[in-house]
């Protein structure tokens, strides 16, 4: 391996000597079913899954369907990563999409049951790649976790990492600078 991809395997945030792959989680959304789901269900559907700094930026959107079918991948995503699915163990809301104010990076904030499974699980990372076009959005998550099975000691540029949110029981992975 060259030194140019090692940059780009770290800029990529690969797991590093002593990091796992704990899951990975794949989903496709067409974007016109979340757009029928806003038009018959409307904000019932709309606070059932999504926060509010997620509905706030979706809506703030030219074409704002694409842009919660995109979240809910993910969601989806997360879950699958976890091997639980959507349902009992990590509901919609316990999963909130976020992005890196500088770069625009998603991420994820973890809230209730899928917070306390992360940590029961000893997540590190929680890489999240989103992209949509005009009919599809597909989301990839990557749980990464060290393979003793104690958090990462150690941060480094595009590290995503849980950093405290101020409120008790509450973590962000996201883009670190």
């Amino acid at each position: 391996m060259t030194d140019v991809d090692a940059v780009r395997k770290a800029a990529r945030g690969a797991p590093s000597a002593g990091e796992v792959i704990l899951g990975m989680g794949v989903d496709v959304v067409e974007g016109e079913r979340v757009r029928q789901a806003i038009a018959n269900w409307g904000d019932r559907f709309l606070s059932r899954v999504f926060r509010g700094e997620e509905r706030a930026y979706c809506e703030g959107q030219a074409a704002p369907w694409r842009h919660f079918a995109g979240r809910f991948a993910v969601k989806e995503a997360v879950a699958k990563a976890f091997g639980t699915g959507i349902g009992e163990r990590v509901g919609w809301r316990d999963v909130q999409v976020v992005r890196d104010a500088a770069s625009g990076a998603p991420g994820v904030r973890l809230h209730g049951a899928a917070l306390r499974l992360a940590r029961a699980r000893n997540v590190g990372r929680v890489l999240v790649s989103i992209t949509h076009s005009h009919t599809l959005a597909i989301a990839t998550v990557l749980l990464i976790g060290l393979a003793s099975g104690r958090p990462s000691p150690r941060r480094r540029r595009g590290d995503m990492t849980p950093r405290p949110r101020g409120e008790a029981g509450e973590h962000e992975w996201g883009m670190q600078g």
